[in-house]
């Protein structure tokens, strides 16, 4: 008797920016079993808001920044005919207009980062934040509507606890995305990949170079004193979602 398929399992991965979405795309592509896109919305959100990024004019030849086909494109046939897709989502890019009933086609996964954090390392690189730049508003409206829908919190994973148990970490995400964990998601080869968006020469060295996830970083961030309220505007975005995240010793 021939065994049925497995069910394609498309993975939405929303994470805000200055976090580790790009090692954890980076494990998922080391499966054999899974295809990865990234930030495929980067081109609608650039278009829309008129933001002047790295590498704009590159992004916007690179993609459609039509959120219609892009999100056809998100529930359509998965590449290469592989059995999971995961998709690196950045939450500042689901701006209001877009439609979200494409949400309910897709596994939403959360991806959360202390917000002094995410506040200290944005302000390194780019200056100075918006709330809105950070995603955090957007990442509970998505985990709030997808909550809703399934009648029970979705995966949420905190950076600080993925970097300092991984395997652990990665173990409780696939069994509660009913896939089998494989150890080769804990390590991948330097360097770049065909499938990093094309901003990934301004932002994806210490990634290019990482051969795995780094361990955390010890210490308080500093965060300017001239951010600090950004940082208290972002803490209960953060704190709602905090409380359903896997833990490093519920394996």
């Amino acid at each position: 008797m021939t065994m049925p398929e497995p069910p394609v399992v498309r993975i939405a991965m929303w994470s805000g920016p200055r976090n580790i979405s790009t090692a954890m795309m980076r494990s998922f592509e080391n499966r054999p079993d899974t295809a990865v896109v990234d930030e495929p919305l980067y081109a609608y959100y650039l278009r829309v808001t008129g933001l002047q990024h790295p590498g704009r004019d590159d992004i916007l030849r690179s993609q459609s920044d039509d959120w219609r086909v892009v999100t056809g494109e998100l529930t359509g046939p998965v590449p290469r005919g592989r059995r999971i897709y995961y998709q690196k989502q950045m939450t500042h890019h689901l701006l209001p207009e877009v439609g979200r009933d494409w949400l309910a086609q897709v596994t939403n996964v959360f991806l959360i980062r202390d917000p002094a954090a995410v506040v200290a390392s944005y302000a390194r690189v780019r200056g100075e934040p918006e709330l809105e730049d950070l995603g955090f508003p957007q990442q509970v409206e998505i985990f709030r509507r997808t909550a809703d829908r399934l009648g029970s919190p979705p995966p949420v994973l905190d950076a600080a606890d993925v970097l300092s148990a991984p395997e652990s970490l990665l173990t409780q995400l696939c069994v509660r995305l009913e896939l089998p964990f494989d150890d080769r998601m804990l390590t991948w080869p330097a360097g770049s990949r065909e499938s990093d968006g094309v901003w990934g020469p301004h932002w994806y060295g210490a990634v290019e170079a990482s051969t795995g996830f780094a361990e955390p970083r010890a210490g308080v961030p500093t965060v300017p004193d001239r951010l600090a309220d950004l940082v208290e505007r972002c803490q209960p975005f953060y704190d709602e979602l905090a409380p359903h995240r896997l833990r490093p010793d519920d394996s």
